[in-house]
């Protein structure tokens, strides 16, 4: 068990005055149920229960009473009731909708029990005919190993606090450049981190991929509704990462034969569990941050690792002296696309680019990020300012004189004017920034 910033987040909803029951989110092997156990470690009694194990689930269906389902719960665990802080953690409540519906009991009635339930499928309930507890649950969402993570996993804690702090000395750029390229390689999923932490073998990590792509696979039923319906989810599964930070269209993806109705629900059914996420344009210069829904979207998946080995390009990555080199620099946009969202462990956020709305317009800028009342347009691109002609018709419309360029030098800060003659700041930040930019602008 590696550090997670999920932690202390953790730790800010448990001093709550107005704690509700947390429903952790997040895909299938994100470190969830680890997480959890290891900070059900700071409390005087924890409870698990799995509920794909049913007589777990029938400790819900066998009481009507919530006291007496917490006491079953206990006799269950075996363990004894304690006067200090207790945790209770429900791990796969999907199998239970019984057990969703009752999380608003523990809150009405034993507000003092500190509980927590977790799901990969957990959307599949949302859309159902049941008794869900919208207004007294809340949310987290738990992503795949940021970089500061990575590093804390293989023993740089206190160069991932400096990155994380955004305050790294000028001449540890070429050390932390090359972990970071490490970690493009690799990705965050915490098995594959943890594996190479330990006995540092690239080659090894091919089997825990391998695997995790097998689970995803073996999933797919449970989300399936028809014959048809399994057979599209496993062509995205086992061919869409080959198109990962690529704009889509639904109909005919990955040269099938399939319309974009069927395309576009398998798509939206494999973005409720949190594997990839349709990342849509928006045309606006200001807040708010409107996305166009009827342009096509960029394709996001959870993990750059895994995208590296089902498009079978490691080898490629793995020989880039630059990132932009690696895919026609797609993957470069994919990690910063991965960092932009460890960053925020709300479930609710998106990310989005800009397009140029105007009829045969080509103009795009990689990312949008609100940051306090601004869309500030972000570009991972190298080279001369002068080649930044999206981010500068950007610019030219905007009402603020903020935008972020990524690339691989140290950080610097560029006065720069559009050919309109807009006058701007050009923050340069290096890869390893993504995550926590927000604090040098």
């Amino acid at each position: 068990m590696f550090q997670r910033n999920v932690m202390n987040a953790l730790r800010v909803w448990a001093n709550k005055n107005d704690r509700k029951p947390l429903i952790l989110r997040g895909a299938r092997q994100v470190g969830k149920t680890t997480a959890v156990k290891e900070f059900g470690k700071e409390f005087d009694a924890f409870l698990y229960l799995n509920l794909e194990n049913r007589p777990a689930q029938e400790l819900f269906n066998s009481h009507d009473d919530i006291s007496d389902i917490l006491t079953a719960i206990f006799l269950f665990c075996n363990q004894r009731k304690t006067e200090g802080r207790t945790l209770l953690f429900i791990d796969e409540v999907q199998h239970s909708p019984r057990a969703v519906a009752l999380l608003r009991y523990f809150y009405e009635e034993l507000p003092e029990l500190y509980v927590i339930a977790a799901g990969s499928l957990l959307e599949s309930l949302i859309n159902k005919s049941i008794s869900f507890p919208v207004g007294r649950v809340e949310y987290m969402a738990l992503r795949p190993c940021s970089f500061a993570e990575f590093l804390g996993a293989v023993g740089e804690e206190v160069l991932g606090e400096a990155v994380a702090q955004v305050r790294l000395p000028a001449g540890l750029h070429s050390k932390t450049m090359q972990l970071f390229n490490t970690y493009t390689l690799i990705g965050g999923m915490p098995e594959a981190v943890a594996a190479f932490a330990l006995n540092k073998d690239l080659v090894a990590l091919g089997d825990i991929y391998e695997a995790l792509l097998t689970g995803f696979i073996d999933d797919i039923e449970k989300y399936s509704r028809n014959d048809t319906m399994t057979k599209v989810l496993r062509l995205l599964i086992t061919s869409g990462w080959k198109y990962a930070a690529e704009t889509i269209r639904f109909h005919g993806f990955a040269g099938s034969a399939y319309r974009s109705r069927e395309m576009g629900e398998a798509f939206r059914m494999l973005e409720k569990t949190m594997l990839m996420e349709l990342v849509y344009p928006t045309t606006s210069f200001t807040v708010p941050l409107l996305p166009d829904y009827k342009k096509s979207p960029k394709l996001i998946w959870l993990d750059t690792g895994l995208v590296n080995y089902s498009a079978r390009i490691r080898k490629e990555v793995f020989g880039a002296a630059d990132i932009f080199d690696a895919w026609r620099g797609k993957i470069a946009e994919h990690m910063v696309a991965q960092e932009l969202l460890a960053a925020d462990n709300r479930v609710s956020h998106k990310r989005h680019y800009w397009v140029r709305d105007k009829k045969g317009a080509t103009a795009e800028v990689d990312f949008i990020v609100q940051q306090e009342g601004m869309l500030v347009p972000v570009e991972v691109k190298s080279g001369h300012n002068a080649k930044l002609k999206s981010l500068h018709m950007f610019m030219d419309s905007t009402n603020h004189s903020i935008a972020v360029r990524v690339w691989g030098n140290p950080f610097s800060i560029d006065d720069v004017q559009t050919p309109g003659g807009k006058k701007f700041r050009l923050y340069n930040i290096p890869f390893y920034y993504v995550a926590g930019f927000g604090g040098l602008l």
